[in-house]
């Protein structure tokens, strides 16, 4: 009898923190660069009322993403980007370790796994999904040690990058951009540049073709920083392939398949010694398919305010928004700023008076030691900071992308300090006429 008696109380206990109700002013999904940082900015407002911000994240680990290439390049370890959750959100704020699994906007409520939720503000910054089942064959491949099939967009294969770079001793090694939006939009040739260089230095270049194939029309959006990529794969050999997408892998045979997207029903069968894949992404599923969402999936904000397009009490913030700019952390920074300012004029009865230009940047790590640093806005302009040519390979540039940007954000975006570079524009700049971000 005692045993039943506790067993149901076991259930009853259970069954109350399963359907947990919740209500706070400030709801935030997301505990990646956009969730934490726009939570950091609140929670610092609210720091009283800590009940007035809940953060909705599943994962105990918080990624720096940004440095992946240069850690599946070698360059750093898996460790060094990253930190446990609990240590990179804000204190200030209640943190619910929960997956979010619908939404009902005309009520105000989001309902998770454990919870439901009602709140007066919804920041959605859910990132991008992953989808490495997408691609027939790269599941298999990454999982296969002799596939020779590598990745460094997950925390679980990019530290396998770096081994099959080095026993790559010739043939043909593919580096791929999928047909679909990314992260990091940059990354995939940067890999390729690395490898490149690595197989350089160790005198076996001469051995192994490299290989970019890219789905896009361009090799990059921003002509400047495009007829510069150009100039560094003419001078290095590197072939580049546009609007060449890869449809299959057959990893027991150390095969690829690809699409001629000019053409889709072109496609041809290559070998490779090595294959760098760049999985195809989307917004999440539990964005999908609902009243928030476009038709590809991705929350539907205005692209200079943030704010929902039919829902005047939410906004989006990073790569899940149907935002037309780069998906990048820079963009993020003062995507924040705008999200916050925007929302607390609205809270305050004011208009809303700050805009989102589209400001992203991508530094394109062409070599061990030089960078392209790429800044540009939503007219595919360049924007850039410094007073020197960022169109051009540069010492500078890379010490910024390896040592710089880390620490900015771990130190300053993730506890709600920074805002994007537009300070230090304006100071080597002083006569550069931009719009308010």
């Amino acid at each position: 009898m005692y045993g039943i008696v506790r067993s149901s109380s076991r259930i009853l206990k259970f069954q109350n923190v399963r359907y947990a109700s919740h209500s706070c002013k400030i709801l935030v999904l997301g505990g990646g660069c956009g969730g934490c940082t726009i939570a950091a900015k609140f929670s610092k407002k609210y720091k009283d009322q800590p009940n007035h911000v809940i953060i909705v994240e599943p994962c105990e680990d918080h990624y720096y993403q940004p440095i992946f290439t240069l850690i599946g390049a070698g360059v750093g370890k898996l460790e060094s980007a990253r930190k446990k959750m609990k240590d990179v959100l804000p204190k200030d704020a209640q943190w619910l370790k929960d997956s979010v699994v619908g939404f009902d906007p005309e009520n105000c409520k989001v309902t998770t796994k454990n919870h439901t939720i009602q709140y007066e503000i919804l920041i959605v910054a859910l990132g991008l999904q992953t989808n490495w089942n997408a691609i027939p064959g790269l599941a298999e491949g990454l999982e296969n040690p002799d596939a020779q099939v590598c990745s460094i967009y997950g925390p679980n294969t990019v530290s396998k990058v770096f081994e099959k770079i080095k026993r790559t001793k010739n043939g043909s090694a593919l580096f791929t951009f999928p047909n679909s939006p990314i992260k990091c939009p940059g990354a995939p040739q940067k890999i390729a540049y690395l490898a490149e260089d690595y197989w350089r230095k160790q005198k076996r270049r001469y051995a192994i073709n490299v290989v970019y194939n890219t789905t896009l029309p361009v090799i990059f959006g921003v002509k400047k920083y495009a007829d510069s990529l150009w100039e560094v794969c003419k001078r290095r050999n590197i072939n580049v392939n546009l609007q060449t997408n890869l449809v299959e892998i057959k990893p027991d045979k150390k095969e690829a398949v690809f699409q001629n997207l000019k053409n889709p029903e072109k496609k041809w069968t290559t070998e490779y010694s090595l294959l760098h894949v760049s999985p195809p992404m989307s917004a999440p599923d539990v964005l999908k398919s609902n009243s928030l969402t476009n038709e590809a999936g991705f929350l539907s904000v205005s692209p200079k305010t943030l704010q929902h397009t039919k829902y005047s009490n939410i906004y989006g913030l990073g790569d899940c928004t149907s935002s037309p700019n780069s998906k990048t952390m820079a963009a993020i920074a003062p995507q924040s700023k705008v999200v916050y300012k925007n929302i607390m004029a609205t809270l305050e009865g004011k208009e809303m008076d700050h805009c989102y230009d589209g400001y992203a940047s991508c530094p394109l790590v062409t070599a061990y030691g030089k960078c392209i640093l790429a800044e540009f806005d939503y007219n595919l302009q360049p924007r850039e900071t410094f007073p020197f040519d960022q169109g051009k390979e540069s010492h500078a540039a890379y010490l910024m992308k390896k040592e710089a940007f880390p620490f900015i954000y771990w130190n300053l975006m993730l506890r709600g300090h920074w805002n994007g570079p537009k300070i230090f524009r304006n100071i080597f700049h002083p006569f550069e006429k931009t719009p308010e971000v």
